[in-house]
């Protein structure tokens, strides 16, 4: 296979957390993979499609299509974006010229854990991290993409870190993207069992495949004035030993 991938950077890292595709850049550097960035790539379209709004969806999934179409793998270090190319794009665009560029596009889109455990067959990158730490399974990445075990796999692997196993890991975290903003209380209310959750472990970090989450986790530990703090996969990966 080509040592060469395609980075897929979704909205929430390119506009909020910017160090997540970085960290991504980082590990993939280290274990031997040039990185390229289709710099004309923008929103994969998953806010509309999932509101509905599958019309104003279907340029942005055409766009994507266009502009990875010579890519031969896409890495991806989001669950829900990976989710929308791989399972969605082919339903969005049933009736469009470009479906079976969308299958071929789905087919070689991965996650980044994904990409690490089953595609280059790495659960030790190198990794130095000397915290306890808590896992958050995410819905998209657990539910749409069957990543269970995988980003454990990686976590067991990091040099000094101490996994704690979280209450109801798989539960939802309340943010469901645009779930969020139409039913703030419900989404609040689910974040904070989740908050109450990643305390009752005393790790000092919890971790997870999508920033979304972890945003939303964030938010909530700082009003909840928790010691706790979120950090994505990428960031402990790309950490070494001094």
């Amino acid at each position: 296979m080509s040592r060469t991938v395609s980075l897929f950077v979704p909205c929430f890292i390119d506009q909020l957390l910017p160090e997540i595709a970085v960290d991504t850049v980082t590990v993939l550097r280290r274990i031997g993979y040039e990185v390229d960035f289709p710099e004309d790539q923008t929103c994969c379209g998953q806010p509309a499609f999932n509101t509905g709004y599958w019309n104003e969806a279907r340029p942005c999934a055409e766009h994507f299509i266009r502009v990875f179409r010579n890519a031969e793998v896409i890495v991806c270090p989001s669950g829900s974006c990976t989710t929308m190319v791989r399972k969605f794009y082919p339903e969005l665009l049933a009736n469009s010229p470009l479906l079976k560029e969308a299958k071929a596009i789905a087919a070689r889109t991965f996650e980044f854990s994904e990409f690490l455990v089953k595609v280059a067959e790495r659960t030790d990158v190198g990794a130095y991290f000397p915290h306890t730490v808590t896992y958050h399974a995410s819905c998209h990445g657990l539910r749409e993409l069957g990543l269970r075990d995988e980003p454990r796999q990686l976590l067991a692997k990091v040099d000094s870190l101490r996994l704690i196993e979280i209450a109801r890991f798989d539960e939802c975290c309340g943010f469901g993207g645009t779930f969020a903003a139409k039913f703030a209380d419900i989404s609040a209310a689910m974040g904070n069992s989740k908050a109450e959750n990643i305390a009752a472990t005393a790790a000092e970090f919890v971790t997870a495949i999508d920033p979304s989450c972890l945003l939303h986790v964030q938010g909530i530990l700082g009003k909840r004035k928790a010691t706790a703090r979120a950090i994505h996969l990428a960031g402990i990966l790309a950490q070494e030993k001094p």
